[in-house]
């Protein structure tokens, strides 16, 4: 994850106030869905000025991005990411996001797609003969 001084690029001190549009645009986030996101989560609460402006702080930047990585990337969802939101983050927890999952073949403990096909082929015949032993004999004499 980027932090927020490699996000803007407009010549502002990277401890400046940024706008709801600033942000929305660095982050590819939709003003809307910020906005949304104020209403769900406490700990994201940029300063609001006359008209009802809202400034975010370095900081907010900073929840605004592990929102983002917990709902968009993580698969939480709003409750359980408001949860996660509420405890530091590890990290650990920041490395391991960071680092891309092995491919699912190349996972410690699971098995490669060979091996599970062939498991499933020795189950269907092991079935298909339990079916053949099991069929009433033919009755017809």
């Amino acid at each position: 994850m980027k932090n927020s001084d490699d996000l803007f690029d407009d010549g502002k001190d990277p401890q400046a106030f940024r706008t709801i549009g600033e942000v929305a645009s660095a982050l590819s986030i939709k003003p809307h869905v910020l906005r949304y996101w104020e209403t769900q989560f406490s700990a994201l609460a940029p300063i609001k000025r006359s008209g009802n402006r809202r400034y975010y702080r370095p900081e907010d930047v900073a929840i605004v991005q592990r929102i983002d990585r917990l709902l968009n990337h993580e698969g939480y969802t709003i409750r359980g990411a408001a949860k996660a939101l509420a405890e530091p983050e590890p990290a650990a927890t920041t490395a391991a996001a960071a680092r891309p999952a092995p491919p699912r073949g190349e996972r410690p403990g699971m098995m490669s797609d060979e091996e599970m096909l062939m498991r499933l082929r020795a189950i269907r015949e092991t079935l298909s003969q339990i079916k053949d032993e099991t069929k009433p004999a033919d009755m017809s004499v």
